[in-house]
């Protein structure tokens, strides 16, 4: 690759046109996105109908940081955990602890994103994922909060923890990586499925397959920014300013007007973090 190609792909993709429904981004990053001011990221989604969004902290500093975001910037809500691929080395009752405390701050309407990764993180390290999985949903459960799920390759044990230990009130699957089968068995449970950039991957027929038949009042949208561009600029930096790209990617899955399809974002996420 040329380096002015390589420069090229580095470079933030083009504003999508306004969504006819403002919705929000129920997962990004902010301190992450490189060169991007809070302030600018915010004023950029909400030119194209994304009015709000939830910024995710993965261990204890980060979730400190997204507290502070939400507190000082209206638009922006704050979730907070520690990462399941941080809990081997970063869970401690001195984090939890801290966990606890943010989370009950008024700018901070969930706890995540904690869950089980089996894809990063080796079989000796799956112990503590999921005891600190269980300190999460006791946290979310004692402050109220929804509970933000990251769940990868590893569906069964996630639905089993949460079976076991009482799962709260309102429960996300961020990033949603399941296919037909997983989205039943959410939607059997009640829990929100929000969708990210991945989506729109050519090889995502599965994402597809589930989001067609999640019930509309447990569907949700969101970037992961910086990661999961969706599509046609997978590989550049996501921001918030990019969900319309699959709100509409959504709506062709689900055969649905794209207003019809970010209504039901809307109101889903406006019952699982509002009211704002």
């Amino acid at each position: 690759m040329a380096r002015s190609d390589a420069g090229r792909r580095g470079d933030p993709p083009p504003a999508p046109d306004r969504l006819p429904v403002d919705v929000i981004d129920s997962h990004c990053h902010l301190d992450l996105m490189a060169g991007v001011s809070v302030a600018d990221a915010v004023a950029a989604a909400r030119a194209v109908g994304i009015r709000r969004l939830v910024t995710v902290g993965v261990d204890v500093e980060t979730s400190r940081w997204q507290a502070d975001v939400a507190a000082s910037h209206p638009d922006v809500y704050a979730a907070v955990a520690i990462h399941p691929n941080e809990a081997p080395a970063g869970a401690n009752e001195a984090a939890y602890a801290q966990i606890t405390e943010l989370a009950a701050r008024p700018a901070v309407r969930a706890v995540g994103e904690t869950g089980l990764d089996y894809f990063r993180t080796p079989p000796e390290g799956r112990a503590a994922q999921r005891e600190s999985f269980r300190r999460h949903i006791a946290i979310a459960k004692q402050t109220g909060r929804t509970l933000v799920i990251h769940d990868r390759e590893a569906h069964d044990d996630v639905l089993a923890i949460l079976a076991t230990e009482g799962a709260p009130e309102r429960v996300v699957f961020h990033a949603f990586s399941g296919g037909a089968e997983l989205a039943r068995r959410c939607a059997d449970a009640g829990y929100a499925m929000s969708f990210a950039g991945n989506v729109t991957f050519k090889n995502a027929d599965n994402l597809r397959e589930a989001a067609a038949i999640a019930p509309p009042d447990l569907l949700l949208v969101e970037t992961d920014a910086p990661f999961l561009t969706p599509m046609p600029f997978r590989g550049r930096p996501n921001g918030p300013y990019l969900v319309p790209l699959t709100v509409r990617a959504l709506a062709q899955a689900r055969g649905e007007d794209v207003a019809a399809t970010a209504a039901a974002i809307a109101a889903t996420a406006e019952r699982m973090f509002g009211p704002w």
